[in-house]
């Protein structure tokens, strides 16, 4: 409750409901019997121990057939079966829901027992006789009995009512006519103690070994058609008859066999003849056609090598057709008469060059005899051009094959008549439909200029062509002359300036570096050679400067540059040697200058000082700037100022003024240290008659020492 007052005494109240919202636990799933047997009741009690009302339950079951489904029997805390079944059996789990939560109990099985049902036995292979099954002679036979039982029942095998096997499958290995008769499948259910049980009779007939065939055949010297059916064996002998083609025919009905002669002439190409089979094995007859085809075409003839060309192999083919053709090579002459495909094996020899061979083909449906031929030739090469190519370029010889019935190789021989291989590094092989192209790779002037050969041989021969290459120079760059070559201070680094002289194709240029022997005493001097070592290459065309670093001080090196065009190098330029840097003391003359100065003067500054200060000390010293002009430096006195000033010199008066030192005497420095890099020279400079307080003017002139 909430009340509110207002200042007339007027209040309000209002009603606020609190609702505590209880969730549902986990709720316990029983079952009043997990195992019923089938047809008895099943109650199952979903309980949950705390919630806030109503609850909501609902059914699962699961199992491995179906997966999870819902139970719709019950939408209460308890699911009740009245007559437990088979289709009962699963897991089972209730959930319980509220307007908090919902929760899934745990899962409980339902094991319905039940059974056996009525035996089915299934027989394999599969066969029907008029009294049962049936089955052929020396096959495996597999009766399997199965009856649904839960748990799973037992089998019990009785042939001609004796136990003859324990289980469910019952294998007859190899049977014979001595099995047939009756086998009953017997099904217990040990849990329930009950039985059921199914006899079949098995009947063993045998048939002829195989299937029966039917085929046709030449007669009368490829003038009839022999038409045979034949499928022999069996208990009882199959019953074999051809069927009537025309009016005419009379059907003869035979045993195991039967023949029919038809003349080549009345038999039109594509005609169909049936022959039919009947056995007690046989629920329906069996039928087998043949049909006279005329083959297409005519005889093919080819010739193939072996491949070491050891042997020539003569193939006459003509396949198709029924009957078949038969083949002769030259008339018999060589070889035997043989169907659709005669092969004819021959030793190489050169001598069946350009030699010919006939094969006749014969058949019923043809009066006259069709042939083909065949000629055996050695490889013919067609002319090539020869080649020319600039050095550093990748050169290509290609030799052409004429088509020949005979597969031919070919081999190529360099300029040094050597045979390439394939796995050469230097030489590239393509072969295609008659064409090999040999690539000479990164070509050398004075390396691969000369003749190949290009040689094709087959079993019965051979013939080889010659290939010019010509492996040309680049044109001579121009000549180039050093216009610059000096060492830095450090003599580690040399600049290098150079210019081109004349016209002509470039790639680039380098630099090559020498030791002159003179760097060197003694035996290293003696071991010196004279080689040039490159030391900068690929330098680009446009470029006329470059800068070389890592040089010994110790030695004296020699440069030289060389203009390169591609592969073709220009003439060295003439030899030179790194000159020094040019000489500049200005800067080093004007530094110690102004410090020579700067020394001086304050060194002059702290003697003066110290002369001043301490003239108690050393007097002479003082006087030798400040003393007064002597006696007879007087001059001559023509008025009273200047006749006292004149007395009072001769009687020896000093003028006080004058030994006096400006400042405190007691601040005087010590004696400073002389400087050695400039010679002081001090000057006294007369003292003119000036008032007592006037200072003393000194010159100092400072002389330095580059």
């Amino acid at each position: 409750m909430c009340q509110c007052f207002f200042r007339n005494g007027v209040f309000t109240t209002v009603y606020i409901d609190l609702t505590i919202l209880v969730p549902v636990m986990k709720p316990t799933l029983l079952i009043n019997n997990s195992i019923p047997v089938e047809g008895a009741p099943v109650m199952l009690n979903c309980s949950v121990e705390n919630g806030t009302g109503p609850i909501l339950y609902t059914w699962q079951r699961y199992t491995i057939q179906d997966g999870l489904s819902a139970v719709p029997e019950s939408t209460e805390n308890v699911l009740i079966l009245p007559a437990a079944n088979r289709i009962h059996i699963g897991w089972y789990s209730c959930t319980v829901r509220n307007v908090v939560n919902e929760v899934t109990s745990g899962r409980s099985y339902l094991d319905v027992r039940f059974g056996p049902d009525e035996p089915v036995i299934e027989i394999k292979p599969y066969a029907i006789s008029e009294k049962g099954f049936a089955a052929s002679e020396q096959e495996e036979v597999t009766l399997n009995c199965s009856a649904l039982s839960n748990p799973p029942c037992h089998y019990v095998w009785f042939y001609n009512n004796s136990q003859v096997y324990s289980g469910q499958i019952y294998v007859l290995p190899r049977i014979s006519r001595r099995q047939s008769g009756l086998y009953t499948c017997l099904a217990q259910n040990d849990h329930l103690k009950t039985r059921t049980q199914l006899t079949i009779t098995l009947t063993v007939f045998y048939l002829p070994e195989g299937s029966p065939a039917c085929t046709a055949l030449s007669h009368n010297n490829y003038k009839d058609v022999a038409l045979w059916c034949s499928w022999e064996g069996g208990l009882p002998l199959a019953q074999v008859r051809w069927l009537k083609s025309s009016e005419e025919d009379n059907v003869i009905v035979s045993y195991s066999n039967s023949t029919k002669i038809q003349r080549a002439s009345d038999i039109q190409n594509g005609s169909t003849y049936t022959c039919a089979i009947s056995h007690p094995a046989l629920r329906f007859e069996v039928t087998c056609s043949t049909t006279i085809l005329f083959p297409a075409g005519g005889p093919n003839c080819s010739a193939k090598a072996t491949k070491q060309n050891d042997y020539v192999m003569l193939t006459c083919e003509w396949p198709g057709g029924h009957p078949r053709a038969v083949l002769e090579w030259n008339n018999k002459e060589i070889g035997d008469s043989k169907e659709s495909s005669n092969i004819y094996v021959l030793k190489s020899d050169p001598v069946y060059n350009g030699k010919l061979f006939t094969c006749s083909g014969l058949h019923p449906m043809n009066a006259d005899v069709k042939q083909c031929l065949v000629r055996l030739e050695s490889p013919v090469l067609e002319k090539s051009g020869n080649i020319s190519v600039l050095e550093g370029n990748d050169a290509q010889m290609s030799c052409h094959m004429k088509p020949t019935n005979l597969i031919s190789e070919i081999i190529w021989y360099d300029n040094k008549n050597k045979e390439i291989t394939s796995d050469s590094q230097k030489y590239g092989i393509l072969k295609e439909s008659g064409t090999s192209t040999l690539t000479v790779r990164e070509t050398e002037w004075n390396v691969d200029s000369g003749l190949y050969r290009c040689l094709a041989f087959n079993a019965v021969g051979n013939s080889s062509i010659l290939i010019w290459l010509q492996v040309n120079k680049y044109p001579t760059p121009p000549n180039v002359t050093i216009s610059k070559l000096l060492y830095s201070r450090q003599r580690t680094e040399v600049d290098l300036e150079w210019m081109t002289q004349g016209i002509g194709d470039l790639t680039g240029f380098m630099v090559q570096r020498q030791a002159s022997i003179r760097s060197f005493t003694g035996p290293r001097r003696a071991a010196m050679t004279s080689s040039w070592d490159t030391v900068a290459s690929d330098i680009e065309p446009e470029i006329r400067g470059h800068k070389l670093g890592g040089l010994d001080p110790a030695i004296v090196y020699a440069f030289r540059i060389i203009a390169v065009n591609h592969r073709t190098t220009g003439f060295p330029s003439e030899v030179k040697t790194p000159a020094d840097p040019p000489f500049n003391a200005y800067p080093a003359v004007i530094g110690a200058g102004v410090t020579g100065m700067i020394v001086a003067t304050v060194a002059s500054l702290l003697i003066f000082q110290y002369i001043v200060r301490n003239r108690e000390n050393n007097p002479r010293l003082h006087d030798l700037f400040f003393r007064p002009a002597p006696a007879d430096a007087r001059e001559n006195i023509r008025n009273p100022e200047d006749a006292e000033t004149g007395a009072d010199a001769e009687e020896g008066i000093t003028n006080p003024a004058a030994e006096e030192v400006p400042g405190d005497s007691s601040n005087a420095v010590s004696e400073p240290t002389p400087v050695s890099d400039a010679d002081i020279i001090l000057t006294q400079m007369p003292v003119s008659e000036q008032p007592e307080d006037d200072p003393v003017n000194v010159t100092i002139t400072v002389t330095t020492t580059p």
